[in-house]
């Protein structure tokens, strides 16, 4: 599993390199939902300290216990989040990539203020229109992020999207590269493991890899 997450950060370091970036400039996340302790900790112990989990509570049954072992750790929500969950949540995570409406941004606002601690914040945005998939639609995307920092007080740090898997991803990286470029936002969290490579020559600040460093589920 070391051995893959190596890989992993080579593959990424050489796709930065190839289109004049920095290696430096692309973070790695490292999918770890399904996966328990003993196959996340290798992965630690390799030198990894970014993770990203989908669920709230599968990540309050594991993460705790690591956070105290590796305190310099960072977690990353990368799943749909419920209203009923945010209290959990803010205090879990320090990144959350999945604000996509705005009854979550008031949620969010109150249990930020309400506890002092504030997750970084991603805007997460449907750039297929997909039915089934959480994200705010493109075209609603730039009122969305005003509301979130005038109305709700929110700092936006990033925006993410989850291509359809039938579409090529370029174009949905290339437009979620445009939408941040005209509200002013600097990170953007794309790309997954069949596709990082072409996520970083778009701009990708962070890429959320699991299946390729730990395997399928």
């Amino acid at each position: 599993m070391s051995h893959a997450y190596h890989e992993v950060c080579e593959s990424i370091a050489r796709a930065a390199k190839d289109c004049g970036r920095k290696p430096a400039e692309v973070q790695l996340v490292a999918v770890s939902k399904t996966k328990g302790e003993p196959e996340i900790r290798p992965v630690i112990e390799a030198g990894q300290r970014i993770f990203g989990e989908n669920r709230v509570q599968e990540a309050e049954g594991k993460w705790p216990a690591l956070r105290a072992a590796y305190p310099d750790l960072q977690l990353h929500l990368i799943g749909p989040l419920q209203t009923n969950k945010v209290k959990e949540a803010v205090a879990l995570f320090d990144v959350i990539e999945t604000l996509d409406r705005e009854k979550l941004a008031i949620a969010l606002a109150a249990e930020i203020n309400r506890s002092g601690k504030a997750p970084r914040l991603y805007v997460q945005v449907n750039t297929g229109a997909e039915a089934q998939k959480a994200g705010i639609l493109p075209q609603e995307a730039d009122g969305f992020i005003k509301a979130c920092r005038e109305q709700h007080g929110l700092t936006i740090e990033g925006l993410m999207c989850i291509p359809p898997v039938d579409e090529p991803p370029s174009a949905h990286f290339a437009l979620l590269a445009k939408v941040a470029k005209r509200n002013g936002i600097e990170k953007l969290s794309m790309g997954m493991s069949a596709d990082f490579e072409e996520a970083i020559q778009l701009g990708a600040t962070s890429v959320r890899v699991g299946s390729a460093i730990f395997g399928g589920r």
